[in-house]
């Protein structure tokens, strides 16, 4: 029971944790120190496509052959891709070696056992391959959404603009 409620308080505590981290928004222009890599002249300027001073020195941001920024998530759902679409090639072998086996089994019992379960663990290997691309994908396109929607700049309305 006392552990149960010290993991209860825990959890707790990285809830508030993430709630407030979640509020924090991004500064929308930074100023950059002279002779820096986003600033080479000799007065600082300020920059609006980052959110913090060491960003700075970081050079631009690639993009992708979409025209998407290449962001950390950009490159984490590429590996993830990548890794997933082995699994699913592995997994295709697997049916395949599993239909060899089951064609060559002569009709011997034991045999026929194990080439269907090693079809059917083949077919739970794609399901459970496309299932993980489609949540990881959707996971990363939403955090990738909701961190463009925080950081973009409000525009102006017209209402602002001085009448004649």
């Amino acid at each position: 029971m006392k552990y149960k409620t010290i993991a209860t308080a825990i959890l707790a505590l990285i809830g508030v944790f993430g709630a407030v981290c979640s509020l924090a928004q991004p500064a929308l222009a930074v100023i950059c120190p002279p002779h820096s890599l986003r600033n080479q002249s000799d007065e600082p300027v300020e920059v609006s496509d980052i959110s913090s001073v060491a960003q700075c020195n970081l050079p631009a941001e690639e993009t992708a052959a979409d025209g998407s920024k290449k962001d950390m998530i950009w490159y984490i759902k590429t590996i993830i891709n990548v890794v997933l679409g082995m699994v699913g090639i592995i997994a295709v072998v697997v049916i395949i070696i599993g239909g060899i086996s089951f064609i060559t089994s002569q009709g011997d019992p034991g045999k026929v056992t194990k080439a269907r379960n090693t079809i059917l663990y083949g077919a739970v290997g794609v399901v459970v391959a496309l299932l993980a691309f489609a949540i990881v994908n959707f996971v990363l396109n939403s955090l990738n959404s909701s961190s463009a929607a925080t950081t973009t700049p409000p525009t102006q309305n017209s209402s602002s603009t001085q009448k004649k």
